[in-house]
């Protein structure tokens, strides 16, 4: 925003010291360790340009190819390489942390970025964890060595399609995607919807059963890979058209593996690994929700800001001594605050094999996060009024990207509640007696 344009839309009893500082992602920021604390702090420098491109990627549905620059160039596509590959090392807490701060600039980027980081969490730190023989443990060092280098060295971004339409992105099947073992690789054959990144990333880190002809009926949850699939192999093709009702940015159309090879090296877990990590980490599969809690921020942000009479390019006109606007807005602040302390302790939580108490609090947190951002963002364009409706105000995008958090798999709002629901009720290995 230029100077000039920054004179005409100032509220002339609103001088640098009195307008309306937002608050940090995380509240107060002393209780950051350094390192988060910077990283945060390179999103908050970017997230102005991120913001004011957001409008666009959203009408036209288009991939933010820019932002991506911009993480590059910070050094954030590797935020969750480990340091001895040259990234940044952000353990699980700093990283859903910086991605809150994405999101409240553009929840398209931050969901997108989402995809991409979970590959380097999983081949990580997750996996650093795991129980593994030294044979494996020597061959996914070489492996992740190779894939972080790329994303280091190369600025290669990683996408992570999950979702195929059934049970198994909830965990309840084995993986229609399928790899069967070949001399030298691997020749996978299947179908991910719903693919962010879709056309957008040069490696897609594919989720499939590996093919055991010597069992009956194939490959089980156990048997379940994690490939690296380049975009251009052959045999990858993106179909379908994408025009959803809102995170538009993220092109998730659907991704067709019609029999692609790909080599021993593109293991992003050895055999069998992914499915011990999904057993004994499931805060991997809440990284989703720090997005919808920067959304929430964002839209709490805007509506005190349009209250103030402080949004760039309106009319100074205050609408803050109405009791009911003030009501509203104390409203959201006081589910913006619940979110938030939830959103914290769920980053601190994270860890291998948790007990029960915090796998309940991991899906309460997940749960509360996705359905709260869209209930402040309803408070937002109630408060606001009608001018929240315009598409040139950011308050309608932000409802929309805050609906789909509850929808999105593996953990939608539905599936939190029946795993809170039976781990309420039930103890490990309790079953219910046949009711004659």
């Amino acid at each position: 925003m230029s100077a000039v344009l920054a004179a005409e839309t100032t509220p002339p009893a609103a001088t640098p010291a009195t307008r309306y500082q937002p608050s940090h992602i995380c509240g107060n920021p002393d209780a950051l360790t350094p390192l988060q604390r910077e990283l945060i702090a390179r999103v908050t420098a970017l997230g102005p340009r991120w913001a004011a491109r957001a409008e666009r990627y959203d009408r036209e549905a288009s991939f933010p190819f820019e932002n991506y620059d911009d993480l590059r160039a910070a050094g954030l596509l590797g935020i969750c390489v480990p340091t001895a590959y040259g990234g940044l090392g952000a353990d699980f807490a700093t990283y859903v942390m910086v991605a809150a701060e994405i999101g409240r600039w553009c929840g398209a980027t931050a969901l997108s970025f989402n995809m991409h980081v979970c590959s380097c969490m999983w081949s990580g730190f997750i996996a650093d964890s795991l129980d593994m023989t030294p044979d494996q443990r020597a061959d996914h060092e070489a492996n992740r060595a190779l894939h972080f280098g790329r994303i280091v060295n190369e600025g290669k971004v990683y996408a992570q399609p999950f979702s195929e339409g059934g049970a198994a992105a909830a965990g309840a099947a084995p993986w229609g995607t399928i790899a069967r073992k070949v001399d030298g690789g691997y020749i996978v054959s299947g179908k991910k919807i719903f693919a962010s990144l879709a056309g957008a990333a040069d490696t897609y880190g594919v989720l499939c059963t590996l093919d055991r002809p010597d069992r009956a009926g194939g490959g089980t949850r156990r048997d379940s890979m994690y490939l690296a699939v380049p975009a251009d192999a052959p045999g990858v093709t993106v179909v379908g058209d994408w025009d959803p009702l809102g995170m538009r940015g993220t092109v998730s159309r659907n991704l067709i593996f019609q029999d692609v090879f790909v080599p021993e090296t593109a293991r992003m877990m050895p055999e069998g690994l992914y499915f011990q990590a999904a057993s004994r980490y499931p805060h991997m599969f809440a990284t989703l929700s720090p997005t919808y809690m920067g959304v929430a921020q964002a839209a709490y942000d805007f509506t005190v800001q349009y209250l103030r009479a402080e949004v760039p390019g309106m009319p100074p006109v205050k609408r803050r001594m109405y009791p009911t606007k003030q009501y509203a807005v104390a409203e959201m602040r006081i589910k913006l605050e619940a979110t938030r302390a939830l959103f914290l302790q769920n980053a601190r939580d994270a860890r291998l094999d948790p007990d029960k108490d915090t796998r309940m609090r991991l899906y309460a947190a997940h749960y509360t996060i996705m359905e709260n951002a869209n209930d402040i963002c309803r408070l937002a364009i109630r408060t606001c009024g009608g001018q929240s409706m315009l598409k040139s105000l950011p308050l309608e995008r932000l409802y929309r990207d805050s609906r789909c958090g509850s929808l999105m798999l593996p953990w939608t709002a539905e599936l939190c509640m029946d795993r809170l629901g039976r781990e309420c009720l039930y103890e490990a290995g309790e079953r219910d007696e046949a009711i004659e």
